[in-house]
């Protein structure tokens, strides 16, 4: 797995697990949901992940997106 795959598993597990949290626990996990998808609007913008540095120093290679 490369750290392109990664960090869309990464942010799609986050994202579906704070959702089901919201639902089941308590509504500010909606919050934590609401993060992820701010992080993943400024990745887009700026090309900076901090998922990124943390999958690299985990030796994961880079893919077509985060060279």
């Amino acid at each position: 797995m490369n750290i392109d795959r990664a960090v869309y598993a990464i942010a799609g597990v986050f994202i579906v697990g704070s959702v089901l949290l919201s639902i089941y626990h308590n509504q500010n996990w909606l919050w934590f949901t609401g993060f992820v998808g701010l992080n993943l609007f400024q990745s887009s913008i700026t090309g900076f992940c901090p998922m990124v540095n943390i999958l690299k120093a985990l030796g994961l290679k880079p893919g077509q997106a985060f060279k």
